[in-house]
């Protein structure tokens, strides 16, 4: 079914307040969700909420996002137990803060939960100018290759490049599978592509429900794992342990650069803009219509959502809809 833009947002917010996240975290993971609806991300968007609600439902009251440490060029965040969408935007928009002052900043933020579509923060930074970039150490859920134990997050990493006209932005789950595909294979009664999780007995499953119960494998088998492990490192910045085994206590890396300190004047971004011509002008494969340039397929798909103004809808798969309006009653 489809969704008027205002409505999806006034009814994500209406199930979050109601599970007790307050509403002005409420809002922001609200807009996220959307955001990820228009831009064509189905497991990312309202599909979310029931998980949400389910994590919210026995948690305590969160406290403040709040700047525990600070030098000219970093921060280490307090999320107060706040969901990760809201703790992501402080962080990122603090890292740009302190970049616009000196250049380049790392952020890092702990004590959160549930990162969600890191595109979303990074690309915020791309807007002003800046390269941002994204790590999330989560709740462990994929298993080291050669391995059958959940050890490792989902690993996600974002990062955008600023152009003269639509940011270059690339994230990517370092696991062959994520939570939220998972997840929503499982709401709609689907199985997983094969090859992509064992069960908890290390068997390979496309059940999504065994596979969430058991782990997921790498994205790229050692080389994704390497890159994961890298990932996890740079979360572990914030303060997390070695291992998340809960839904809580997740580490959060940003970094925000300032190209401007190695080319000034919109060099690079004009340098990227000529990259981005050159391989949309690059002769295709067999079977492919044309080469593009990761993001563009989500930014293109936004800007089409958004052209409608008023009108602009977003697409919610009709199960996912009747579990969403189930939290209500």
């Amino acid at each position: 079914m489809q969704l008027a833009v205002a409505e999806a947002t006034d009814l994500a917010v209406r199930v979050l307040t109601r599970y007790g996240m307050s509403e002005y975290c409420a809002k922001m993971v609200a807009e996220h969700l959307v955001d990820a609806a228009l831009c064509g991300h189905e497991f990312s968007s309202l599909a979310r909420l029931p998980i949400l609600a389910a994590l919210l439902r026995n948690r305590p009251p969160a406290g403040e996002i709040r700047v525990v440490r600070e030098t000219e060029n970093s921060a280490l965040i307090d999320g107060g137990d706040n969901i990760a969408y809201a703790v992501s935007v402080v962080a990122i928009d603090k890292a740009i803060e302190l970049c616009r002052k000196s250049g380049i900043a790392i952020v890092s933020a702990n004590n959160t939960w549930f990162s969600g579509r890191l595109a979303y923060y990074v690309e915020r930074a791309a807007r002003q100018g800046f390269i941002g970039m994204n790590t999330v150490h989560g709740t462990a859920r994929t298993a080291p290759f050669g391995g059958m134990e959940a050890l490792l997050g989902t690993n996600p990493f974002a990062i955008a490049f600023p152009s003269e006209d639509e940011p270059v932005i690339i994230d990517m789950s370092t696991s062959a599978t994520t939570h939220g595909a998972a997840n929503l294979a499982k709401a709609k009664g689907e199985t997983l592509p094969e090859g992509l999780a064992v069960d908890s007995n290390g068997r390979p499953t496309v059940d999504p429900d065994a596979a969430l119960k058991g782990a997921f494998l790498t994205w790229g088998g050692h080389r994704g794992y390497g890159i994961s492990l890298a990932l996890q490192l740079l979360g572990m910045l914030a303060g997390s342990e070695p291992v998340v085994k809960d839904d809580s206590h997740f580490g959060l890396f940003f970094l925000v650069i300032d190209p401007g300190l190695m080319m000034p004047g919109g060099q690079y971004q004009a340098r990227v803009s000529e990259l981005k011509k050159i391989i949309a002008s690059t002769r295709p494969a067999a079977g492919v219509k044309k080469v593009r340039v990761p993001g563009e397929r989500s930014l293109r798909h936004r800007r089409r959502a958004l052209a409608a103004g008023a009108a602009a809808v977003i697409n919610v798969d009709d199960k996912v809809y009747s579990r969403i309006r189930e939290l209500l009653v």
